[in-house]
């Protein structure tokens, strides 16, 4: 049973949708207590239990007002096809919640699945959506799709890389929630990172030396947070200035993707991968994956996107021990790179690193799902024991 602080939460987004979209700006209140949470791809319900079990909510349904929250992002899509309408309601709840805290509480970043709703979806009605998800749905079948008839579909939904995207990856869109997108991306609430520290960059999935250089930023300037975080929210806000209709991109970091330009592509999409068949990716920009040992180095990125068994996957590394619910971390030095469960050790000003959050949010206990202590650097420890009152 959900404790009472979990019960007002729901109530409290249950309001918050009903309002549509809005966002409550920066109140200016310092916040000890800085967390990061990895990719809130899970029922809010369940959300909500794991901030519970860390002791961050309050009795009206809202964050502590001593916690500020990053979210680095992919607040949609999750579930199998029975859950789909059950996924895209809890999405807009947690989006709706999210936003209905101060800008400086509650940071929402960007991610893939976010920027899908005005990319490859921009132009879909709710209507036109269900009728291209419910072909997809009878042509996909994973590796084993049927490539002729995935040609043929791509004819009528030429907005689409694939059938995929429309039964599995994107499956929960619904218009509302595009609405509530384009809503946070001109009210600026939705950013690409923030720095949290003068070395300590949060967003979903990371940068590279290039990627940086595409913002007009050198590498002496690379390692300082404050500035890549400038750089990259100004490029978001140039880009949303110039959105006037039809699929959001920005220039040389994000192009979502379509049956002519293939997989969207960009700085949202990314995961470090050493596997040779990924050279090819890894040398395009924008580019869906990228060589960990191109980080900037002396900068450490707080990131999503990629869990535990895909990282080893792409890293080549062996998958046995893959958890969910863990942080994880990657350094290099450029040359060579280490990659292990739990936070990064001390590292100097010559080496990258990545730190991992995304836990896998629905398949993890919610007692062993981790929260990144940005000040710590480490996993963060409940709020003394005031969330267990009211349990049972």
């Amino acid at each position: 049973m959900s404790s009472p602080r979990v019960q007002s939460a729901l109530a409290r987004a249950t309001e918050a949708v009903r309002r549509g979209p809005h966002s409550t700006p920066p109140d200016g209140q310092r916040r000890p207590v800085r967390l990061a949470i990895g990719d809130p791809q899970a029922d809010f319900t369940r959300f909500l239990a794991i901030l519970d079990h860390h002791g961050l909510l309050g009795p009206e349904g809202w964050l502590r007002p001593e916690v500020q929250l990053l979210s680095v992002g992919d607040h949609f899509d999750w579930g199998k096809p029975a859950e789909r309408e059950e996924a895209a309601t809890s999405a807009l709840r947690l989006v709706a919640w999210m936003a209905a805290h101060p800008a400086d509480q509650a940071v929402l970043l960007l991610g893939n699945h976010d920027l899908g709703r005005v990319g490859e979806l921009a132009g879909f009605t709710d209507a036109r959506f269900a009728a291209a998800q419910a072909e997809a749905d009878g042509i996909y079948r994973g590796e084993d799709t049927d490539e002729a008839r995935e040609r043929d579909f791509l004819t009528r939904y030429p907005e689409l890389p694939n059938v995929e995207l429309a039964a599995r990856d994107f499956g929960n869109f619904r218009e509302v929630q595009r609405d509530w997108v384009a809503s946070l991306l001109r009210a600026g609430r939705f950013r690409v990172a923030h720095a949290a520290a003068e070395h300590l960059l949060v967003l979903h999935a990371g940068v590279t030396q290039e990627d940086l250089r595409v913002v007009g930023l050198s590498e002496s300037h690379q390692a300082h947070a404050p500035t890549v975080a400038d750089a990259l929210n100004r490029a978001l806000d140039t880009a949303v200035a110039a959105w006037k209709q039809g699929p959001f991109s920005m220039p040389g970091l994000y192009q979502p993707g379509s049956a002519a330009y293939g997989e969207g592509r960009g700085i949202f999409y990314h995961r470090p991968s050493l596997l040779p068949e990924d050279a090819a990716h890894r040398a395009a920009t924008p580019r869906r994956r990228f060589d960990p040992r191109r980080l900037p180095p002396g900068l450490t990125q707080v990131v999503g996107h990629t869990r535990d068994k895909r990282s080893r996957e792409l890293l080549a590394l062996p998958r046995e021990g893959a958890r969910d619910g863990a942080l994880r971390h990657l350094v290099t030095d450029g040359t060579t790179l280490q990659y292990s469960l739990g936070p990064p050790p001390p590292t100097g000003p010559g080496e990258a690193v990545l730190l991992f959050t995304d836990g896998g949010m629905r398949e993890s206990p919610v007692e062993a799902y981790e929260l990144l202590d940005l000040d710590a650097r480490a996993p963060a420890r409940p709020l003394g024991h005031a969330h267990q009152e009211g349990q049972g």
